[in-house]
């Protein structure tokens, strides 16, 4: 079974670090033009993600639903389920682009310079003519994660990736030749949009050319379902409103934050970044643990469907251990490799201590978590996210770092005295109580 998860699960962290990568050029290259286009990429990104994410989770709900078909063998299913995640997909697109498309409301909220408002419009107007493929292309990605396929979508990012950095020198510097303008910061998300559309074809070519999907009659169109596309929205709302729910917690972090200056501000973001990047791992042995468990599910095997989910919550458990105890080792060596900052490092060194912890409890519940998907529970987990990541870690850490008495019992963790330590403490105690609450739905489910 081990074998198994992790036969699955690798292909899945090589391509979300290649998603990953994308960003991180993104920020290199805006950055060697201008604070301005560094700035504006920066936030015009944190735009697209929240929207991006809320609308790409929905679709996610086609991977229990197709990995249950197939642990059944009723391929035909898989595919009449594909082509409903991809009318709903269709669907999403719409409110997708106006989102992005329309970004006053935004500019507004974010109170924005003049100057810097003009290129997000210009960056959140191209990564919107890129929503329909993107969204496009996660119908794909849940297909293949659900049949147990996650190579072909990994190398379909990794060709993206690839692409990025000379399609970013494109549109950002424009070409006389193809009569480009330069777009400055903005070519990023030009770039990132026709990457998208550029995806979604050669996935439309794989599935058309790749006799492994005929089974799954993928080529004949379903008309609209009311009750498949039903299934899927009440199981995809609340996977989606989950992952809003995790990215607007660090992103309110950030700005919680921003108010005890640059050095606190500067030590936050460090472990923010590394936290993205462990929780990579996390995330693949969790699609894998999933996947194989809706298979059992839909084979008609809970016993080994459980066994599964055991194996796969042991082995990020350990994982997870290992990766905190090697941060908190070698703490002051990464804190020194982001910058050269004593001051920001003095500040960093606490937080990846509290981080060895935050990985744990966070490796724990998004196991849990993604196997209460593979039983189509979504909604419980959903709620349990909203109380331990907004109200305990966010309302925790405002309480210990902005509202504390900086002279009484916790003002050691004031945000005056230690930063964002409060907040990263508070999610550590939301993570816990997230992972305890989730363990207790799963065992219900397995009494049942």
């Amino acid at each position: 079974m081990r074998a198994d998860i992790l036969r699955l699960a690798w292909p899945v962290f090589i391509g979300q670090l290649a998603v990953m990568a994308s960003g991180v050029i993104d920020t290199v290259m805006a950055g060697q033009l201008s604070a301005r286009d560094l700035a504006a990429v920066g936030l015009g990104a944190s735009i697209y993600i929240s929207v991006y994410v809320s609308l790409m989770g929905v679709l996610l709900a086609l991977t229990p639903i197709a990995a249950q078909h197939f642990g059944a063998g009723r391929f035909h299913e898989i595919g009449a389920s594909f082509w409903q995640s991809v009318w709903v997909a269709l669907a999403l697109s719409v409110p997708g682009f106006i989102a992005l498309a329309w970004s006053t409301p935004w500019l507004a909220l974010s109170g924005a310079p003049p100057e810097l408002a003009a290129q997000v419009d210009a960056y959140l107007l191209a990564t919107a003519v890129g929503v329909p493929a993107a969204l496009l292309f996660r119908c794909f990605y849940a297909l293949n994660t659900a049949i147990s396929r996650p190579k072909v979508v990994m190398v379909i990012n990794l060709l993206g990736v690839a692409a990025k950095f000379p399609l970013n020198l494109l549109f950002m510097h424009g070409n006389a030749t193809l009569g480009l303008p330069a777009m400055g910061g903005a070519g990023c998300g030009m770039a990132t949009a026709l990457i998208a559309w550029v995806s979604v074809a050669i996935a439309l070519i794989w599935l058309l050319r790749d006799t492994g999907y005929r089974r799954f009659a993928l080529r004949h169109p379903v008309a609209p379902r009311a009750g498949a596309m039903a299934e899927l929205l009440r199981l995809g709302i609340p996977i989606g409103a989950t992952y809003l729910i995790e990215v607007t917690s660090f992103t309110f972090m950030a700005i919680f934050v921003a108010r005890f200056g640059t050095t606190a501000l500067a030590s936050h973001q460090i472990t923010a970044n590394l936290t993205g990047v462990a929780y990579m791992l996390a995330l693949a042995i969790a699609n894998a643990t999933s996947t194989l468990v809706a298979q059992s599910i839909g084979a008609g095997d809970p016993l080994r469907a459980r066994a599964i989910a055991m194996s796969g919550i042991r082995i990020a458990v350990v994982l997870s251990g290992l990766t905190g105890l090697a941060l908190w080792s070698l703490r002051g060596p990464i804190a020194a490799a982001y910058t050269s900052d004593s001051a920001v490092i003095a500040a960093t060194l606490p937080l990846l201590a509290a981080l060895a912890l935050f990985l744990f409890f966070d490796s724990l519940q998004t196991q849990i978590g993604f196997i209460l998907r593979a039983y189509k529970i979504t909604t419980l987990p959903m709620a349990v996210c909203v109380l331990s990541m907004w109200g305990v870690g966010l309302g925790g850490g405002w309480l210990l770092t902005i509202s504390a008495d900086p002279a009484g019992a916790w003002g050691g963790l004031h945000g005056t005295q230690t930063g964002a330590l409060g907040f990263w403490v508070a999610g550590v105690v939301g993570l816990a109580l997230a992972s305890v609450g989730l363990a207790l739905v799963l065992r219900r489910e397995w009494r049942r």
